[in-house]
């Protein structure tokens, strides 16, 4: 049987690491209750897209073995830019696909014809600007740069993302997403990127809560008046 000091050592121990490793305990609870009760597809900001958009059909369009690309064509997407098509070229370039002449980026008036074909026909654009670089913590990290921000009015803080370089509209970002991201961080414990599961902060929090939870086991079990009366039961017979 342990004996009191050793017991008094445990409860300690499983104390103060219930202390230490509460806050982040409580963080995981609550990040894993805000994913189970939203819908992912409200994050991701469908309720603000247009679901129905269908890329534009065109015609007349030249051959892309015509472009006079040098490295020659690995992989090739068409952009419907203000209603004119392009060729994106290998993730490089965009080239008219009516002439074949090169595009340096699209415009503003081009970017905001490019998120009005994504989103709803009801919202209304609040300003539009231009960003070259973002942080590491930003809403638009790892995503091509520089971009125009299309923001919306209404208390969602809506903002739509459009590349200058190949004229893709690529995210968009609200309110709901934000939350979202802030608790996925503290889920991770990816204080630099969030989506890094393979970090020493994580793995160390980890594995101090299976410590956490084999003391308070092993608490119960060197505490139990049951299990200290069997004992001595045993030790009669």
């Amino acid at each position: 049987m342990v004996n009191r000091h050793t017991a008094r050592k445990i409860r300690k121990i499983h104390r103060y690491m219930g202390l230490f490793l509460g806050i982040q305990f409580l963080f995981w609870t609550i990040s894993g209750l805000y994913f189970s009760w939203t819908d992912i597809d409200n994050i991701h900001g469908d309720h603000f897209k247009n679901l129905k958009y269908r890329p534009k059909a065109f015609k007349n369009l030249i051959a892309p073995s015509e472009l006079k690309h040098s490295d020659g064509i690995r992989d090739i997407e068409i952009r419907d830019i203000d209603g004119v098509p392009f060729y994106w070229i290998n993730n490089d370039k965009l080239y008219n696909a009516l002439d074949g002449t090169v595009k340096s980026g699209v415009s503003e008036k081009e970017a905001l014809y490019i998120a009005n074909t994504r989103m709803k026909d009801e919202l209304e654009v609040s300003k539009i600007f231009l960003i070259d670089k973002v942080g590491k913590h930003h809403e638009y990290r790892e995503k091509l740069l520089p971009a125009y921000v299309i923001s919306y009015k209404g208390d969602d803080n809506l903002k739509a993302y459009v590349s200058v370089i190949d004229g893709k509209f690529q995210t968009v970002r609200h309110r709901s997403w934000r939350i979202f991201d802030f608790l996925w961080m503290t889920h991770t414990m990816d204080y630099e990127g969030r989506d890094n599961f393979n970090t020493t902060v994580l793995r160390a929090f980890s594995l101090l809560g299976l410590i956490t939870v084999f003391s308070g086991f092993i608490l119960w079990y060197v505490s139990s008046t049951s299990i200290i009366k069997l004992k001595k039961r045993l030790k009669r017979n």
